[in-house]
C-alpha cells in the first residue's frame, strides 16, 4: 500500500489552518502538502509540522498574486525576470519549510514561444537551487481552460528539453483521468518520470471511492512498478475530512 500524504489547503478545511495539522497527524497521515502556505508566517507551519511529526511534500510556486493576476506563469514569454523574482520568495520560504517538492505553475500561454519559455525558466529555477526538487503537472482544460501544461506527451518534452535531474513529473490521477478519460493508462504511459503523485476521484475532484475509477487497481499498480514516494489526497471531500477516510484502509 503506498503512504498517503494529506493536502491540507483541501482536507480539513473545517479546522482552521494551524489545527490541520494535528487533525491530520491523528487520522494517520505522515506528510502533508499545502498548495499556497504563503499567507502565514513561514515559522508558524514549521512549528505545527515539527510539532505533529509530519514531513512536508510540497507547496506550489509561484504565490498568489492578489492583484488579480494570475497564479502561474512560468511559460509565459517575457516573463523571466517576474518568474526569478517571485522564484527567489518561494525559495526563501522553502529555506524555512523545506519541502520535498516545489510545483512551477505554468500557467496560461500556448504555442512554441511559450514553450521555450517554460524550459527556460525551469533550467533557472533547478540551476539556482539545485538541492531542491520541482514538478510539472499537467492539468485539466475544464478546471485550468487555457493552461499550457494540460498534455503528458508535452510534460514529457519539456521534461526531456529541461534535462535536470532535480526536475520531474506530478502525476495527478484526477487531472490525469480528466484529460484522457484512462488515468490508468497515463501512469503505465508516463509513471516511470512520475516524482509525486496525488490523487483524486474524477469527475468532482472528490476521495477514492465516490466515483467510477477503480483506486485498489491503482493502488496495486503503484505498488508494483515500484514506486515509493508519497500519495497526496488532493480533493474535495464529500463530507467532514475524517468521515472520508475509509479508502485509506
Amino acid at each position: 500500500m503506498p503512504k498517503f500524504a494529506a493536502n491540507l489547503s483541501l482536507l480539513f478545511t473545517e479546522l482552521p489552518y494551524l489545527d490541520r495539522f494535528a487533525a491530520a497527524a491523528l487520522a494517520g497521515f505522515e506528510a502533508v502538502e499545502i498548495l499556497f502556505p504563503y499567507d502565514a508566517a513561514a515559522k508558524d507551519t514549521r512549528r505545527a509540522l515539527l510539532a505533529n511529526g509530519l514531513d512536508l511534500v510540497l507547496i506550489n510556486a509561484p504565490p498568489p498574486n492578489y492583484t488579480g493576476g494570475e497564479r502561474g506563469f512560468a511559460a509565459i514569454p517575457a516573463g523571466q525576470a517576474r518568474f526569478q523574482n517571485d522564484i527567489r520568495r518561494v525559495l526563501r520560504y522553502a529555506g524555512e519549510l523545506k519541502p520535498q517538492f516545489i510545483h512551477v505553475m505554468a500557467g496560461a500561454a500556448q504555442g512554441a514561444d511559450a514553450q521555450a519559455t517554460f524550459v527556460e525558466n525551469l533550467k533557472w529555477a533547478a540551476d539556482a537551487a539545485p538541492h531542491q526538487h520541482f514538478t510539472i503537472e499537467p492539468l485539466n482544460p475544464v478546471d485550468q481552460p487555457g493552461y499550457f501544461l494540460n498534455d503528458y506527451d508535452l510534460a514529457a518534452a519539456v521534461l526531456k528539453a529541461v534535462d535536470r535531474p532535480n526536475v520531474g513529473l506530478q502525476y495527478d490521477t484526477y487531472h490525469a483521468q480528466m484529460i484522457t478519460g484512462d488515468a490508468l493508462a497515463i501512469w503505465r504511459a508516463f509513471g516511470h518520470q512520475a516524482v509525486h503523485v496525488q490523487i483524486g476521484s474524477a469527475p468532482g475532484r472528490h476521495e477514492p471511492g465516490a466515483g467510477p475509477m477503480d483506486f485498489d487497481v491503482i493502488f496495486e499498480t503503484l505498488d508494483r512498478d515500484g514506486y515509493s514516494g508519497w500519495v497526496s489526497a488532493e480533493y474535495n471531500s464529500t463530507g467532514p475530512t475524517q468521515s472520508c477516510l475509509g479508502w485509506m484502509q
